[in-house]
């Protein structure tokens, strides 16, 4: 398990017996209620994937982490579970909830915000542009269509939940949720069971996408050295996902394949005109930041 700007890891010592440090750990849920929300894995090392073997949650002690934090925050909102790892230890999720309306803090004031895989205070500069973002309008959240999850694209689904169990960047818990239980955490779908925005984006199909508002539409028209217009592509049937529309893009646009060969002593080199991750992270880039008239 690798920590990031959704997860950390806690040693059990943080909360039990003299060791415990619910300032450190108030901070970091300060944090993720800042930023967009996250996990406490509490009762796993920082140099470790899982608990420490026969590891025992006692009795009380989530509760008490919850009510502790209650005390030191400002508009944290938590949840947890206690987790059995393989090796038969135990260890403690705490969910902490995005602070969607309101920026949360320590009882003595201070501001976190999740930085990569960091917690760190917001300086006072941050702090503005911090309450005015609480108020931004989360568009992905948010259901326009009532399609139910059942009635989405199935091969797309399929697909989606397949690169979800084939990725090394997701961790072991989260590739044994159910479908639904993955659809929930991924933010796809309501708490109806309607797909959200980005469900739709994501499974929906073709129709349901075409319905949708901000559904992208991609041109790609390359000019001469005159400026004449001499080819043209265009995505617009709605046809594919964002991840499809960049796989196509890529695929379909000859240019990208261009190269130059340089000398390398006794050989020849081939080196591409245009970097293939640099070019997807600027169609990324370009469809997740793109300006909407809301």
């Amino acid at each position: 398990m690798t920590e990031n700007i959704i997860k950390d890891k806690k040693s059990l010592k943080s909360v039990v017996d003299k060791s415990a440090d619910f300032g450190e750990l108030a901070g970091d849920c300060v944090a993720f209620a800042n930023a967009r929300g996250g996990r406490l894995y509490i009762g796993i090392e920082d140099d470790a994937s899982t608990p420490p073997i026969d590891q025992k949650i006692p009795e009380g002690l989530p509760e008490k982490i919850i009510k502790r934090i209650n005390e030191l925050t400002y508009n944290v909102a938590l949840r947890y579970e206690v987790a059995t790892a393989e090796n038969n230890g135990q260890y403690i999720i705490l969910s902490v909830l995005p602070s969607a309306f309101s920026v949360a803090a320590t009882t003595k004031g201070v501001y976190f915000i999740r930085d990569d895989d960091k917690s760190r205070r917001v300086m006072p500069d941050e702090l503005t542009r911090l309450v005015s973002d609480k108020s931004a309008y989360c568009w992905e959240a948010k259901v326009s269509l009532n399609v139910k999850w059942e009635n989405c694209d199935q091969d797309k689904l399929n697909q989606f939940i397949s690169d979800i169990k084939s990725s090394d960047r997701v961790s072991d818990f989260i590739k044994g949720k159910t479908v639904y239980e993955l659809l929930t955490h991924y933010i796809m779908i309501d708490d109806n069971g309607l797909l959200t925005n980005l469900g739709v984006m994501w499974l929906g199909k073709q129709e349901h996408r075409a319905r949708l508002l901000y559904s992208p539409v991609v041109q790609y028209i390359k000019y001469d050295g005159d400026g004449n217009k001499v080819n043209k592509i265009v995505w617009d049937d709605y046809s594919l996902n964002p991840k499809e529309l960049i796989e196509s893009i890529w695929n379909t646009i000859p240019d990208w394949r261009e190269s130059n060969e340089i000398s390398d002593g006794l050989w020849r080199k081939t080196i591409p005109a245009y970097d293939e991750k640099v070019v997807r992270e600027v169609l990324c880039n370009a469809i997740v930041h793109r300006h909407n008239e809301r």
